[in-house]
C-alpha cells in the first residue's frame, strides 16, 4: 500500500488529490513541516531528507519530488487513466508538462517572488510573464493540459494556479478561472479537500 507523508495546505495537497483520483487504498500520515512564516518543525517520522513533503513509500521504497511521485503513482495504477502510456500519441505532451511544472514554472515563479531579473540565455526557464502566456494559450485550445483529456499535469498545475491568483502572483482571468471550475468539479478534488482540512 501507499504511504502518503503529508502536511495540510501544502504541495503534498496535490498528491492527496491525485490519490483520491486513483481510487486506491493508502494511508495518509500527517507530518510537520517547517513553513515560510517560520512555525513548524522537520518531523522525525518523515523519510524526506529535507523534511518536506510530498513524499510517498511504496513496498520499502521512498519517492519525492512532486512529479516523480505523480509519474510513478499514474504508471503504478494505469487503470486510472491519468497518464498517457508510452504508445499514446499524448505522451510526449504529458511528459513536458510534468516537467515543465518543476523545470520551468516553479523557478519563474520564484524568481518573480525574489524579484530576480530573468537574464535571457543564461537561465534555463523562462520569465513569468511567458510561462503564464504559454499556460493560457494552451488552455484556449482545450479543455485541459492535453487538450480533452485530463491527467496528472493539470492535478499539478491547475492545482496550483488558486492559490497564486489569491496571493496575487497571477493575474485572474476568464481562461485560468474556468479551467479552475472545471478541475475542481471532479469528485476527487472534493474527497481529498475534505481531507485536506482535517
Amino acid at each position: 500500500m501507499v504511504t502518503l507523508f503529508h502536511a495540510p495546505n501544502s504541495r503534498s495537497s496535490s498528491i492527496l488529490w491525485l490519490l483520491e483520483e486513483i481510487g486506491a487504498p493508502y494511508t495518509l500520515k500527517v507530518v510537520s513541516i517547517r513553513r515560510g512564516d517560520g512555525t513548524g518543525a522537520v518531523d522525525p517520522e518523515n523519510p524526506h531528507p529535507y523534511g518536506k513533503v510530498p513524499v510517498i513509500t511504496h513496498n520499502g521504497r521512498t519517492i519525492f519530488e512532486t512529479p516523480a511521485i505523480a509519474l510513478y503513482l499514474a504508471d503504478l495504477f494505469p487503470q486510472a487513466g491519468l497518464g498517457p502510456k508510452p504508445t499514446e500519441p499524448e505522451r510526449g505532451a504529458y511528459l513536458t508538462w510534468l516537467f515543465y511544472y518543476s523545470g520551468v514554472i516553479e523557478p519563474s515563479l520564484t524568481a518573480k517572488f525574489l524579484n530576480i531579473r530573468h537574464m535571457q540565455g543564461t537561465f534555463g526557464w523562462a520569465p513569468f510573464d511567458e510561462v503564464l502566456a504559454h499556460l493560457t494559450s494552451t488552455l484556449q485550445t482545450g479543455h485541459y493540459l492535453l487538450g480533452e483529456r485530463f491527467s496528472i499535469a493539470d492535478i499539478l498545475i491547475g492545482g496550483t494556479l488558486p492559490i497564486l491568483i489569491m496571493r496575487g502572483i497571477v493575474p485572474e482571468s476568464d481562461t485560468f478561472n474556468d479551467y479552475i471550475a472545471r478541475i475542481r468539479e471532479r469528485p476527487a478534488f472534493g474527497r481529498a479537500r475534505a481531507k485536506d482540512s482535517g
